[in-house]
């Protein structure tokens, strides 16, 4: 009788968490195969089990789907108030450099860390009521383009308050690039997962995959910059778990350039 119970229990826990189940190890299914959809979703290839999207779009009914978003800058047209972003030497809001449409956000100090998170919130929020699983958080290393106006320590903090945020609406949280804060980020930050783009081609996949583990760890590489063939990228005994390769624009499929590979 009991043996009979444990088994219902077992097929009633497994219908409760569907494809979406995260790993013991982690939040990212087992043997994850990712595909990333930001420049606008579509249905997703066989095999595939892990979507990206972006917070403005819908999750992939039945996989696992994480929900993009700018954690550290605005957004391109974002209504932002002027006084929560970083300013830079000219007194104007510093942009980043290769986004000029995406300015800083200003995270100097525990009050500001607190506004702009407020900001932040309803983006989190919708993403939770959307159905998406997890969040990633892009532009952790925005400190590194501010001037000096910001530093790892202020970066952490915030990205702390983040993952708390996004713990709170049941949402797992994910580091995206900044290799030499990998180990911060799981630790201090609380990071459960990673998502780096080219680490193949900066030789930095050891630098998450020994931290998170690579069945905890989406890489993207992009076919215009790759270093050697995709096969030899796929190869690599550090790369993560799912590696995948896609164009530099990330176009949904049917569009002229669209480009999505996943390894052996």
């Amino acid at each position: 009788m009991r043996r009979l119970a444990a088994a219902l229990l077992g097929v009633l826990l497994g219908a409760l968490l569907g494809a979406g189940a995260a790993s013991a190890e982690g939040p990212l299914p087992p043997g994850a195969v990712a595909d990333y959809q930001l420049g606008g979703g579509y249905p997703p290839a066989p095999g595939v089990t892990v979507v990206v999207r972006d917070s403005t779009d819908t999750p992939a009914p039945g996989l696992f789907n994480i929900c993009y978003v700018n954690g550290f800058q605005t957004q391109p047209g974002a209504d932002w108030p002027e006084a929560l972003l970083l300013r830079g030497p000219d007194g104007a809001p510093l942009a980043d450099p290769g986004w000029p449409d995406e300015f800083l956000l200003d995270i100097s100090t525990p009050d500001l860390r607190a506004a702009n998170l407020k900001r932040l919130r309803p983006t989190l929020q919708a993403c939770a009521d959307k159905g998406f699983d997890a969040v990633e958080f892009d532009n952790l290393d925005s400190f590194t383009r501010s001037g000096g106006g910001l530093d790892e320590g202020d970066a952490l903090a915030f990205a702390a308050l983040l993952v708390k945020e996004a713990r709170d609406l049941g949402l797992a949280a994910g580091q995206k690039n900044t290799a030499e804060l990998a180990a911060e980020g799981r630790d201090q930050a609380g990071f459960t997962f990673a998502v780096t783009e080219a680490c193949h081609r900066w030789d930095e996949c050891a630098a998450f995959t020994s931290v998170y583990g690579a069945g905890q760890v989406l890489g993207i590489e992009y076919a215009d910059d790759l270093r050697g063939s995709f096969a030899e990228t796929c190869a690599n005994p550090d790369r993560p778990g799912s590696l995948i390769l896609r164009d530099r624009m990330l176009l949904p499929a049917g569009a002229k350039g669209h480009v999505f590979g996943t390894c052996p």
